[in-house]
């Protein structure tokens, strides 16, 4: 039997083994399709890469079988123009660009569902902008696109909000003007294509804990497979893990997956796979939705093959085949799993990270971990891409046990035997 081509806009290493560690893998072929490098860092030129890309699927001798990403923007939008483009079977453009909008994500949820915060425009272009009427602090403000939580902003007051509006209005464009190229292929409601693609939207700040939903939509059935915990530093909202399965009340991750299928009913999501973000109180069990990712999150595959056996990558593959998932719960060799990110809440430069044999020397003693390095040797903290603006990013664990308690402990063993060294800038994030 020959094999299938199946090109993956922005494939790494890592995610190549997951790829090919798929128990049916042997019956594909993963082909890079544009680097992750060439897709996220410097200027963004949505036409150029899209050119690029269609260079490299016309210039292929054989058959595109797939084209596919676990990555958001510009992956994300790319997956259902290319594959528009070559006849294969995708998610509609319009429903990703209704799921990554901020604001036009919000104005479809409100259709439908109650359980969302209060939210509205800051009018950039005023010399003194000022929060929405109605809005009080504490708020968040962020830009309707952008990578990761680059800059969003939690707010407590006016000059925090002047502060953050300044940088928003600074740095929004660097995604914003790309992602104007994108909104300009659809038809816009008139209030989404007054506010464009740099906009910032003001966000009435949410409380309890974080979760999430992992699911996919085929052929109109919304199908929630996974919920996760997210976990934060106390006293922050950077995430600490996100672990798999979620502890959460049984009616909490019921009304999730609730939520979850009438929104993306609403939005039109189809045959492609989605994320949601939500808080939930940890006493009422009322949940509340941050936002909808319009893929499956690449960086909690691993959690899936600790606890189900296989990545969910194999979803995201089915799917961009034309080919129903039919997922089923599969028995891995551990009961939970996380995703640990190991961070400094300074700046710094970086004298010395852990070396390969040292990780190796780690993992082979400790079943259940794997890591990854963030930083590199003689970087500045500070020039990382893609931080959160209230910590840098030093290494992420994953780390699988049979219980919490014994993931927990092992990550703790991992964190005592990283040895990572800095020169002090004395800068804060």
């Amino acid at each position: 039997m020959s094999e299938t081509d199946i090109f993956v806009i922005g494939l790494d290493e890592e995610n190549r083994q997951l790829l090919e560690r798929l128990p049916w893998a042997g019956a594909y072929r993963f082909h890079e399709l544009l680097s992750p490098e060439e897709l996220g860092h410097g200027e963004i030129s949505i036409g150029d890469l899209i050119q690029k890309a269609k260079s490299i699927l016309d210039g292929f001798d054989g058959e595109i079988g797939a084209i596919v990403t676990y990555w958001g923007f510009p992956a994300a939008s790319m997956v259902p123009m290319l594959c528009r483009h070559y006849g294969l079977p995708s998610v509609s453009l319009e429903a990703v660009l209704k799921c990554e909008h901020r604001y036009w994500s919000r104005l479809e949820q409100r259709e439908v569902i109650d359980e969302l915060p209060d939210f509205g425009l800051v009018d950039l272009d005023r010399e003194r902008p000022e929060p929405p009427p109605g809005l009080g602090f504490p708020m968040w403000l962020k830009p309707v696109k952008s990578f990761s939580s680059e800059l969003a902003f939690k707010v407590d007051g006016p000059e925090e909000f002047d502060q953050a509006v300044r940088e928003i209005r600074a740095g929004a464009g660097r995604v914003g003007e790309p992602f104007d190229y994108v909104l300009n292929q659809v038809e816009l409601p008139a209030k989404v294509a007054g506010a464009g693609g740099a906009a910032c939207l003001a966000e009435e700040a949410l409380h309890g804990v974080r979760a999430a939903v992992e699911g996919y939509v085929y052929d109109g059935e919304v199908v929630v497979y996974g919920t996760l915990d997210s976990v934060t530093y106390p006293e922050c909202s950077s995430f600490l893990r996100h672990q798999y399965p979620s502890r959460l009340p049984e009616d909490s991750v019921r009304r999730m997956q609730e939520i979850a299928e009438t929104v993306m009913r609403r939005i039109g999501y189809d045959n492609a796979t989605f994320g949601i973000e939500f808080f939930c109180h940890p006493v009422s069990g009322q949940v509340c939705l941050l936002e909808i990712n319009p893929r499956h999150s690449q960086s909690q595959a691993e959690l899936f093959e600790f606890v189900d056996g296989v990545a969910n990558h194999e979803i995201m593959v089915r799917l961009g085949l034309g080919e129903n998932p039919r997922r089923r719960r599969r028995r891995g060799p551990f009961e939970i799993a996380g995703k640990w990110y190991l961070r400094r809440f300074a700046d710094g430069l970086v004298t010395r990270v852990p070396t390969e044999a040292e990780i190796a020397t780690i993992q082979n003693r400790t079943p259940g971990v794997r890591i990854e390095i963030v930083p590199a040797e003689g970087q500045r903290l500070f020039d990382l891409p893609e931080q959160d603006g209230h910590s840098f990013e030093l290494a992420h664990l994953y780390v699988a046990g049979t219980t919490e308690e014994e993931m927990c402990q092992k990550y703790d063993r991992c964190v005592e035997a990283l040895r990572f060294e800095f020169a002090e800038t004395g800068e804060e994030p």
